[in-house]
């Protein structure tokens, strides 16, 4: 084998490892937030008893957003089988990073949304009614502390 033969091999292996780890990133992605979205969809249908309007405008709203993300999450792979065998890498690299980094808004919205309603839930049957509204700001805590160690990464 040349050195011009072995580099190209050397080219086409990482190509196929970068298709690899993105198209493995998105299905990760997708099942979780299908998981996720099975979860909520099986609340909205089998509501518990004392779930109130709010609650429920709440549910609706993390089931359109949780559908949004596993739509983007989803996005790479069809964009993959589409334009496969694709010639530029960094191009599919690019769109898909869009894809994934777009799609966690939705995703972290209906995470939100979803421990919200289960604060809400908890405070509403343990506590009562006036300690709901305590939940709002219990569930920013874990965003706020992912954030800040976000922040703190070195």
């Amino acid at each position: 084998m040349t050195k011009d033969e072995k580099s190209k091999e050397d080219v086409e292996r990482d190509i196929i490892q970068d298709y690899d780890s993105v198209l493995r990133e998105s299905s990760v992605l997708t099942s979780v937030s299908g998981i996720i979205f099975g979860f909520l969809l099986n609340i909205s249908l089998n509501s518990p008893n004392g779930f109130s309007a709010e609650d429920s405008i709440i549910l609706m709203i993390s089931l359109y957003s949780i559908t949004f993300a596993v739509s983007l999450f989803v996005m790479p792979i069809i964009y993959h089988h589409l334009q496969y065998p694709y010639k530029d890498i960094e191009k599919f690299k690019m769109r898909s990073h869009y894809f994934i980094k777009i799609g966690m808004i939705p995703a972290i919205t209906t995470l939100y949304l979803g421990l919200l309603l289960g604060l809400k839930f908890t405070f509403h049957t343990g506590l009562g009614a006036e300690f709901e509204n305590y939940s709002y700001i219990l569930a920013l805590v874990p965003f706020i502390f992912a954030y800040i160690i976000f922040r703190e990464r070195k």
